[in-house]
């Protein structure tokens, strides 16, 4: 019922216990996630994830933060990746001016490389954006992102941005954040986009919801954030599940 479209089951964090991890999550009712990888070893986990598991999928990028590390070489091994059955997204790439590990010169080149490689091989692409939403939305313009589209990750932008990401063709996901109390943006967006457009995700082991802030998070949490979207938007529970799978399904082309 419940598709979490944004999971690190690679990191580290989940090396002790990943299985059981999986398994709460489909008690949770998950069942559909995808595994993303952002620099070569976190690549390499997610496709080894993907192949033992029928209902997991990867996205395979390059992560802004690392910008500076990655290398032609590198942009071609995306490429070879892109054809891969359960890869089904280019991502996560995008802009993060909050760290000054890769200057944002270089940041941009590598993001403009990587929507071009998925406009290339016809993949929708996952987007990073921390305190740079002017310069995102730029350059999915100029590079023509509209034309494959993707997903906005752990939106925290305005209604307005949003909006201007919608007409882009993208998708807006809401994690964890959504059910923090004083977390204004994400339950105005919540609110306010077409729940055809809407997509969940957990980003764990990162941006645990309310009760668990500042734990581990993994997807079995995702129901929390799709009960306080139904909540926000005063529907049901099963309404937004259902949708917001279906949403994720058509966006990935899994049948």
């Amino acid at each position: 019922m419940l598709f979490d479209t944004h999971v690190h089951l690679n990191a580290d964090q989940f090396d002790e216990d990943v299985n059981d991890v999986i398994e709460r999550a489909k008690k949770a009712g998950v069942e559909y996630m995808v595994v993303v990888g952002f620099d070569e070893k976190t690549i390499n986990r997610a496709i080894d994830l993907v192949k033992n598991h029928d209902f997991l999928y990867a996205a395979v990028g390059w992560h802004p933060v690392d910008a500076i590390d990655m290398t032609d070489d590198h942009l071609q091994w995306l490429e070879e990746l892109s054809s891969h059955p359960k890869v089904v997204a280019l991502g996560e790439m995008g802009l993060d001016y909050h760290w000054d590990k890769s200057p944002k010169d270089v940041q941009k080149e590598v993001f403009r490389k990587q929507i071009r490689l998925a406009r290339k091989v016809n993949l929708p692409i996952i987007i990073h954006n921390r305190e740079a939403d002017r310069d995102i939305v730029a350059i999915l313009k100029e590079e023509d992102a509209k034309d494959i589209g993707g997903i906005m990750h752990c939106f925290g932008g305005s209604v307005e941005i949003a909006n201007e990401c919608l007409a882009m063709n993208f998708h807006i996901s809401l994690g964890g954040p959504v059910t923090f109390k004083n977390a204004k943006r994400p339950k105005q967006v919540a609110q306010a986009i077409p729940i055809d457009r809407l997509l969940i995700e957990t980003d764990c082991p990162y941006l645990a919801p309310h009760p668990f802030r500042g734990k581990r998070n993994e997807p079995a949490y995702v129901k929390l954030v799709a009960e306080q979207i139904a909540e926000l938007r005063e529907i049901d529970f099963e309404q937004v599940a259902r949708q917001t799978t279906a949403n994720a399904k058509k966006l990935f082309g899994i049948s």
